[in-house]
């Protein structure tokens, strides 16, 4: 039996600007039983003198890895407490977090993993908006990942049965995990609490790298179910359409523009058109069309 109930696992590199809110953020969850362990990529920055005056509450290592899920992954084999949680540097608990966690889990012996609300947060701890969650659904977690990950915590015996994150990917690590386990048959509950914070700015990795984002989730798709549902095709290609700058006032151009990228799409993911994209694509050029013809008309 493990000395802990509750392992905290912060993937980190180069985050000083933030890492130590979450750390606090962590401390200040006050609870018996916490191992809290930061795996650091080798930062250069003011994280590791951070880190050394949290010491020895939070253990930390600092050495080159793979990316994010590769951290996440040392940190999943050094730590032994039987719920898991997996914080990112620039995350942050809100008060309470873990003991609600805790307390579900006791009371849910037949739950593997347990998700709750969260908000997007600015650089300065500020909501911008709620992150968008559902009750559990399997089905609809293929066309939107509605967990936020800051958010959603696991028992060790998932990891032992399921294995760690994928290593090769670097930006859906966790939609592919949560993926992996549900189609795999882990028992997922919703916790309608606002858990965590998840912090969006414009360095942000995955705010920052939109069309590499939704390429890399095509891929897991595919692999993942055999086929890439249609809500990421088109989601790829609105991706592909607005780092070219075509604007949606553009609209004949614009429905064009989507609507060969979503063929393209279709073909390079899945080797055909769906029949229900193919009645979208006719729809969007139709209404592109007839939208331009009606402000010319009206000039």
């Amino acid at each position: 039996m493990s000395q802990f109930d509750v392992s905290v696992i912060t993937p980190s590199y180069n985050q000083g600007q933030f890492i130590e809110r979450t750390i606090q953020s962590v401390l200040a969850q006050e609870i018996d039983g916490l191992e809290y362990v930061v795996i650091d990529g080798g930062s250069t920055d003011e994280t590791l003198d951070i880190l050394r005056r949290y010491e020895p509450r939070v253990r930390w290592v600092s050495e080159k890895d793979e990316g994010q899920a590769d951290a996440v992954n040392k940190g999943l084999k050094s730590t032994s407490g039987e719920i898991i949680g997996w914080l990112n540097s620039d995350d942050i608990y809100y008060p309470g977090a873990l003991q609600t966690v805790r307390a579900f889990f006791q009371s849910h012996p037949d739950v593997d993993v347990v998700y709750g609300d969260a908000y997007h947060i600015d650089e300065a701890d500020e909501i911008i908006e709620p992150y968008y969650t559902e009750p559990w659904d399997l089905e609809r977690l293929k066309d939107i990942c509605y967990l936020c990950q800051p958010a959603v915590f696991f028992r060790r015996r998932v990891v032992e049965q399921f294995g760690m994150l994928d290593a090769q990917l670097h930006y859906c690590m966790d939609y592919e995990y949560w993926l992996r386990l549900a189609l795999g048959g882990a028992r997922f509950a919703y916790l309608p609490k606002v858990l965590a914070g998840s912090r969006l700015y414009e360095t942000n990795k995955t705010l920052g790298s939109r069309v590499a984002v939704h390429r890399e989730i095509n891929d897991m798709m595919l692999k993942r179910l055999g086929q890439v549902p249609d809500r990421w095709i088109s989601n790829y290609a609105h991706a592909v359409i607005d780092s070219k700058g075509i604007e949606r006032n553009q609209r004949l151009r614009f429905g064009v523009s989507v609507s060969a990228m979503v063929i393209y799409a279709s073909l390079r993911w899945n080797k055909k058109l769906s029949p229900n994209l193919a009645r979208t694509l006719a729809s969007w050029i139709s209404d592109s069309a007839h939208g331009t013809v009606k402000r010319v008309l009206q000039r």
